[in-house]
């Protein structure tokens, strides 16, 4: 079993679409997904954009948002972030899991180019979480060759 844990901020935009993508995605019960946030407060919905945004997909997202926890953290087999600094977030405040947190797109990186953070789309456009949306399904399916799920 593997349990994939994506990282955001306030767990209410980018960790959610990871999370709902890779839900929809998998073809087997050999992975469980779950997302947090570095600085969540917990029970917060997922943004309105970001439903709609999964909506056009045909992607279902009933979220809560929950805040990064030494829970989630023994829980989770590889923790993926949306940024270096969530990364570097999430060892300092619990340095037992650098051995296993990622950058999602340090992860799947084929090249250093593709290393990049996952921009917030927080507070912007429909268009804006269209396109962090383009971005972490590009990864997502990155993910699902690398993880053979």
């Amino acid at each position: 079993m593997t349990n994939v844990l994506f990282v955001c901020t306030g767990n209410t935009c980018r960790s959610p679409m990871a999370e709902a993508l890779l839900k929809h995605k998998k073809n087997t019960n050999q992975i469980e997904v779950r997302s947090a946030g570095v600085f969540a407060i917990g029970g917060s919905l997922a943004s309105n954009h970001a439903v709609e945004a999964l909506s056009e997909k045909g992607i279902q997202c009933s979220h809560q948002s929950s805040s990064l926890s030494e829970e989630l953290v023994e829980w989770a087999t590889i923790i993926l972030t949306m940024t270096n600094n969530h990364k570097q977030t999430v060892i300092e405040l619990y340095p037992h899991a650098g051995r296993k947190s990622y950058t999602l797109a340090e992860y799947v990186a084929e090249d250093d180019k593709e290393k990049r953070d996952i921009i917030d789309p927080f507070g912007g456009t429909l268009p804006m979480y269209r396109q962090t949306l383009s971005d972490l399904e590009e990864f997502i399916n990155r993910l699902i060759k690398k993880l053979e799920i």
